[in-house]
């Protein structure tokens, strides 16, 4: 098994962040208590406890957009990440930048999406269409 990454980032409440993660985001609850909740992150595990989530500013710059830092992400292959990115728009969600493919033709090309959780936490979803190309330069 490869090595998993886990991160733990404050939420102001957990009912939402099951609704945002669980439900929209279709990641699997773990262990909880009464104020924290584990989800495995498309094979990673982060941690949401109780709190005031960190500060962001736009503020990295990539393929000519700003966009927040710091964010969370994962990488996905193209076919899973074109399913979550059409779940998402059909359920109307607002995002920093749409689904949109970057660097096009050079290595690198991805696809990508910014979002907000509930508490203003930035999460980047990238797809590619073979993870092995995931650090090409």
């Amino acid at each position: 098994m490869p090595s998993l990454f886990h991160l733990a980032f404050h939420v102001r409440d957990l009912d939402g962040a099951r609704r945002f993660y669980g439900d929209l985001l279709g990641c699997q609850e773990g262990r909880s208590t009464a104020t924290w909740v584990d989800f495995n992150f498309f094979g990673h595990q982060i941690s949401l406890h109780l709190g005031e989530p960190f500060a962001t500013t736009r503020t990295g710059q990539v393929g000519g957009h700003l966009v927040p830092m710091p964010h969370l992400g994962v990488v996905l292959e193209l076919p899973e990440w074109q399913a979550l990115a059409e779940r998402l728009q059909a359920a109307g969600t607002e995002f920093v930048m749409p689904p949109q493919a970057r660097f096009e033709g050079q290595p690198g090309e991805q696809w990508t999406m910014f979002l907000l959780d509930p508490f203003g936490n930035p999460l980047e979803i990238k797809g590619f269409r073979s993870l092995a190309t995931v650090f090409d330069s």
